[in-house]
């Protein structure tokens, strides 16, 4: 996964100037034991704006790119705010529970100093990521380190992330139109070009000396049986030629997603399917989504920089019919039938998270559509098909609407180990309430038909990352007995 960020985290007290300093620090270097040694501890502590400049002319010196802003006492809330605007990068404010059994020099009052660092940052518009309850012992703040870090992660890829894609949107897939307005917003560039760019690219990469190696690296991947031979060198010769693009346009920008038409025109102008090698791309860390869904990209990337995993991106397809409700998972899971639907695409999903018989194959849509009937698949052949394996999952998108307002969706369940009988990379899945979850929010907030999928769940990390990123609608799968504002009352 060498396309996301690498945190380099950094830990920086602070201390009221009418509280013992001695407290502060005490309380830090308990942090720093208890979290091991992936923290730069700053040796500043912050009780005025000429020690905060100190402090982040250090915490930047040891070249960290996420601070922890520990108010181990009541702390100053004008020095400790403004480190938030004086440091680049993703900044964590959490306070110290009192507990070291003296309440007289003992106790710090973070517990109110937390407020007014919190009044302070949103007085000055800064953006401070704080925890769902942010005041903790050594051992509590530990724990709310290791989940901002995978936020952190997230926050520094999106902001250092150029998108580019290939051609416009297939003319019935508006669906994955969006306005890049929302990009900008969040610091996302974006680079649009051809698809004859790409194709002028892929025919320079013909005789690339590179080719034979990434084939022998398919064909290992894959194993003896489960591709198509003739058509490792033309894969293999697009991986090259998306990678080359990649490291020759990200120009200011560190990291890197494709959003591709994939479809009517490529596979008769390029000789193949492009899934397999988008697969393998995700399975890297570089999302490339189908159809130029630009947000559908977006959302990948933040599924990876997340999980630090491979993540997909599958229509919400079909429902799952009665008779294999019936056979596979009626008494053996606990779901009702409309808590199930088909997760498909033609065939993206990298080959890690799918079953055993995955294998290269060839798009049957496609061939009915592009290839004469009857005939042997041709050009239509490269996608990835299989059942996609039984995991936890996380279904998620960050979607900019018609109005050019960013929103979102989270809901967490998981692939079912029950065969779909069925054609693409495609699994069943299972969400508690999908059936009402579909109703009032993916169509009551014209949500397109694809949907981000991170193997494991991560509801609570997206929700913190979407909320920091300024999302004020997150939808999410309701129990039974909240209502949605759109939801019938006298339905039963």
């Amino acid at each position: 996964m060498n396309n996301i960020p690498q945190v380099k985290l950094g830990i920086v007290a602070v201390s009221r100037d009418c509280f013992p300093i001695a407290l502060s620090e005490k309380r830090r270097k308990a942090i720093v034991e208890a979290y091991g040694k992936d923290i730069y501890e700053c040796p500043v502590t912050v009780e005025n704006e000429l020690d905060m400049l100190k402090a982040v002319e250090d915490v930047k010196k040891a070249e960290c790119n996420a601070l922890v802003v520990f108010l181990g006492n009541f702390g100053p809330e004008t020095p400790e705010t403004l480190i938030a605007k004086n440091f680049d990068g993703p900044c964590m404010f959490v306070a110290a529970a009192e507990g070291d059994g003296d309440m007289i020099n003992g106790r710090g009052d973070a517990y109110c100093g937390m407020l007014n660092c919190s009044y302070n940052l949103g007085m000055r518009h800064l953006k401070g990521f704080i925890p769902e309850y942010p005041v903790g012992t050594s051992e509590d703040i530990v724990k709310m380190i290791k989940d901002f870090v995978p936020v952190a992660r997230a926050i520094i890829g999106v902001k250092n992330l150029k998108i580019i894609t290939f051609g416009p949107r297939p003319q019935d897939f508006f669906a994955c139109n969006a306005p890049i307005k929302g990009l900008y917003e969040l610091g996302v560039e974006i680079e649009e070009n051809s698809e004859l760019d790409l194709l002028v690219s892929f025919k320079e990469h013909e005789n690339d000396p590179r080719i034979d190696e990434v084939c022998a690296d398919m064909a290992k991947e894959m194993g003896e049986g489960r591709y198509y031979a003739d058509l490792n060198r033309r894969m293999a010769q697009f991986e090259l030629t998306l990678l080359d693009w990649a490291e020759n346009h990200k120009g200011s920008r560190k990291y890197v997603a494709f959003a591709d038409k994939c479809w009517p025109a490529f596979p008769s102008q390029f000789g193949f399917e492009p899934c397999y090698v988008n697969s393998r791309l995700a399975s890297r860390g570089i999302p490339v989504s189908c159809e130029v869904d630009i947000y559908g990209a977006l959302s990948e990337y933040i599924g990876a920089c997340i999980s630090a995993d491979a993540v997909t991106l599958l229509d919400i397809n079909n429902s799952v019919p009665q008779y294999i409700y019936d056979e596979d998972i009626k008494g053996k899971y606990d779901y009702s039938l409309t808590d199930t639907f088909m997760g498909f695409h033609c065939g993206n999903t990298p080959e890690c998270k799918m079953c055993a018989t995955r294998a290269v194959k060839y798009q049957l849509i496609q061939h009915r559509l592009l290839e004469p009937e009857g005939s042997d698949p041709d050009f239509t052949r490269g996608t990835l098909e299989g059942d996609i394996a039984a995991n936890d999952i996380t279904f998620y998108r960050l979607q900019c609407d018609s109005d050019g307002i960013l929103r979102a969706y989270i809901a967490e369940g998981e692939v079912l180990d029950v065969p779909t009988r069925s054609f693409g990379g495609i699994g069943i899945f299972a969400i508690p309430e999908m059936g009402r979850f579909y109703r009032h929010v993916l169509i009551e907030k014209h949500y397109p038909h694809h949907g981000a999928v991170a193997f494991g769940h991560y509801g609570k990390l997206l929700f913190d990352l979407f909320r920091y990123l300024g999302v004020e609608d997150i939808g999410f799968n309701q129990p039974k007995g909240m209502l949605y504002k759109t939801e019938n009352p006298f339905c039963k």
